[in-house]
């Protein structure tokens, strides 16, 4: 299980509930991968909670169960029976259920994350559900994906192109997609990242607790970033 240390940590200031970290992207991309990593690297010092998304499966959630990587109680799964785009858009109210009820149950939390279901390049979260959003490509779809864009390349807070790893093998030129990624995204930052390889996601694991800092001690955020 994940390490916990909730009778060490003082209740959340600032907005008195928890960060909601929405993780989108298409299938394969790598969604549930980044929540177990950022779970292996948060938990020992944050207090979590995750739902999943699925259309009529609970795999993501039972994925992180197995990897043991959080108590397996602040793991709650949405069956959607829909369009993965419509239960984090349009009709979210079964993912703000059970992030209310994990809240309940555990809180006070530092962050919940909520990761889509498998989705396209125009998936976005309501901001009623998600404070900031996290986009996950992957270099196997090719590098000509960035430049594409799409609502959740281009303005998803953080964009993280994942599987750096198997660019040889699929001919995918990281330093085309970094500069296209910068190129449609308007200054947001991007992060480049082998879960395989860097099993915590280090890098976005800071970007997280940077942006959970600010929730919880620096007064809000703007489009997803640190505002003092």
């Amino acid at each position: 299980m994940g390490a916990h240390h909730d009778d060490k940590h003082d209740a959340p200031d600032g907005h008195g509930r928890a960060l909601r970290l929405g993780i989108g992207g298409p299938v394969g991309s790598g969604k549930t991968a980044l929540v177990a990593a950022l779970c292996r690297s948060l938990g020992p010092s944050m207090r979590l909670g995750v739902v999943t998304n699925d259309i009529y499966t609970t795999e993501d959630a039972d994925f992180l169960r197995r990897a043991g990587v959080l108590d397996p109680d602040r793991i709650l799964a949405v069956q959607t029976g829909c369009c993965p785009h419509t239960a984090i858009r349009d009709d979210i109210a079964a993912n703000l259920d059970a992030v209310e009820t994990l809240e309940e149950r555990f809180g006070p939390l530092d962050l919940v994350i909520v990761e889509s279901g498998g989705d396209n390049l125009t998936a976005t979260f309501s901001r009623g559900l998600a404070d900031s959003q996290i986009f996950v490509l992957d270099v196997s779809g090719g590098d000509k994906v960035p430049r594409k864009g799409g609502p959740g390349v281009t303005t998803a807070d953080l964009l993280v192109v994942n599987k750096t790893d198997l660019a040889p093998m699929v001919g995918a030129d990281l330093t085309v997609m970094s500069r296209d990624a910068g190129a449609v995204r308007d200054g947001r930052p991007v992060l480049f990242t082998s879960i395989r390889e860097d099993g915590g996601a280090h890098g976005v694991a800071e970007w997280v607790s940077g942006v959970v800092d600010s929730w919880h001690h620096h007064g809000h955020l703007h489009d997803g970033e640190v505002v003092p």
